[in-house]
């Protein structure tokens, strides 16, 4: 059973940094990509970020610049270090893993911005 679990959510003021981690229950080279969703209150979820089994990496356009996906291979985990937030990038924030056509979700972390 795959399991994916998030942390580093929180409140953080306009301008500020989160540093999302999710820690996949297995090696992370199994799965075609790992990476990170959102969704807003009344919005669908959306892709923010993902890096795939050859360490190539896609951005949401308004994730350019401001957000680094990254993996620490040794311990399955992968990073979304996010600056410079804006209100609007509140959301909770989900951990996706794909395998073999197969989607896995984390439980999701909430990351909220004050303005």
């Amino acid at each position: 059973q795959v399991q994916l679990v998030e942390s580093g959510g929180g409140l953080v003021q306009a301008g500020g940094s989160l540093r999302l981690s999710c820690v996949v229950s297995e090696n992370i080279f199994n799965f075609n990509s790992v990476g990170w969703y959102r969704q807003a209150p009344g919005k669908q979820r959306e892709l923010v970020a993902r890096i795939n089994v050859g360490g190539r990496t896609d951005y949401a356009d308004f994730a350019k610049d401001r957000f680094t996906i990254s993996r620490d291979n040794g311990i399955n985990t992968v990073h979304l270090q996010m600056n410079g937030l804006k209100s609007e990038d509140t959301a909770v924030y989900y951990c996706h893993a794909n395998k073999l056509s197969r989607d896995y979700w984390g439980q999701g972390t909430q990351g909220t911005v004050s303005s």
